[in-house]
């Protein structure tokens, strides 16, 4: 049986991967998971200067699932070439680097400085807010989409994942717009902005006002938004959003998904990933699928 998959030209040896932001850069969970195991490891994500992030209370619990609001707090791209891809390189596993930015020129510095690492591919956070515009993210407008995938493709040497955010009329037209722009593949989704009021202190829970809603909450969403992707776009396609075990990693992959990102479920199953490979596995036995190829997006 072939668990492996090609994204973009890259090999990995199963169609598992971590949410960026939600795995650390590996090493606080490699006690709790065989890195080896894994098809990839999707880092943190990291901007070409330290991060503080956002003022606190930034996390909180909401049902079925969490909200955040950490503000991309990173140690910024030198610490990470020094520390976290030499870390990672000693596993047999592939590894996707998370950039941020607050400006096309802030992307284009972390993607030009990675051009000669070890790394496999990268996926391109366009959920920050672009400072130029206000505010309003990158990913919410198919223009600046499209143009900052051609910016960073002018500077990547490893194939370009663009990760998309949900908070669209038309999730269809933004994957339009980013294969235009040459991505080589593109991921979703990203966290759903919601806000949750603490009745008894009556105030926010969360000091930024808004968070991004993750976890099983928002799947049926995010199933939704990769079937329309997909039927929109040639490129590879990563899902992710509220996975939480193999049956709903294996409905991503039926909707068209070639690969699947694991998120807030591993805050409370460490191993999760693990257990999804091998429930992937254990479906592809069951229903008689030689290759995990022949799953992709079968459900028209």
């Amino acid at each position: 049986m072939d668990m492996s998959v090609n994204i973009a030209g890259v090999e990995w040896k199963n169609p598992v991967t971590t949410a960026s932001g939600t795995f650390g850069s590996g090493a606080e969970f490699s006690e709790f998971v065989d890195l080896n195991k894994l098809g990839a490891v999707t880092t943190k994500g990291v901007a070409n200067v330290p991060w503080p992030g956002n003022p606190t209370p930034r996390v909180a619990e909401v049902y079925g699932g969490m909200m955040n609001a950490i503000g991309l707090q990173n140690p910024g791209i030198d610490l990470f070439c020094k520390r976290d891809i030499p870390f990672l390189r000693q596993y047999d596993t592939r590894i996707i680097v998370n950039v941020c930015g607050k400006s096309t020129e802030d992307y284009c510095e972390v993607v030009e400085r990675l051009a000669d690492e070890d790394v496999d591919m990268l996926e391109i956070n366009i959920s920050c807010p672009n400072v130029k515009e206000g505010g309003i993210a990158f990913g919410q407008n198919p223009k600046a989409a499209q143009e900052i995938t051609k910016a960073v493709k002018k500077y990547a040497r490893q194939p370009v994942i663009m990760k998309l955010s949900p908070n669209v009329t038309d999730i269809g037209e933004m994957a339009r717009a980013v294969e235009a722009g040459g991505a080589d593949a593109i991921s979703l989704i990203n966290t759903l902005t919601g806000m949750k009021i603490d009745i008894h202190r009556k105030t926010f829970a969360i000091a930024n006002k808004t968070g991004g809603v993750s976890g099983p909450i928002v799947h049926p969403i995010a199933v939704r938004m990769v079937y329309q992707a997909a039927q929109a776009v040639k490129v590879p396609i990563i899902g992710m959003g509220g996975i939480c075990c193999a049956e709903d990693a294996i409905e991503m992959i039926l909707a068209g998904a070639s690969a699947v990102s694991v998120g807030t479920a591993n805050f409370h199953n460490p191993a999760v990933t693990m257990e999804i490979v091998d429930g992937i596995e254990k479906y592809m036995q069951q229903h008689g699928f030689a290759d995990i190829a022949d799953m992709v997006g079968i459900v028209q």
